[in-house]
């Protein structure tokens, strides 16, 4: 699918917990953390962005660091 930018949608996979997640990325003023629309600004989307499918990145969150697997890119 190509590198994550502003406006994909992209499933993760937690690798500590084994969660897999789905989030938008969109600009803050559409953020909403409950229904998975995720600020471009925050620290999973700037860990996220320019990445690709099946790439592991480090992500530091305020409750530490999280490692991820982008699971799937998708445009919606």
């Amino acid at each position: 699918m190509g590198a994550l930018f502003f406006g994909a949608t992209v499933t993760v996979l937690n690798l500590d917990s084994d969660e897999e997640q789905t989030y938008r990325i969109v600009g803050d003023d559409e953020a909403d953390f409950k229904q998975n629309l995720i600020s471009v600004n925050s620290p999973i989307a700037r860990g996220l962005i320019g990445k690709e499918e099946d790439d592991v990145v480090v992500i530091k969150t305020p409750g530490g660091e999280v490692e991820f697997e982008v699971i799937k890119v998708e445009y919606l």
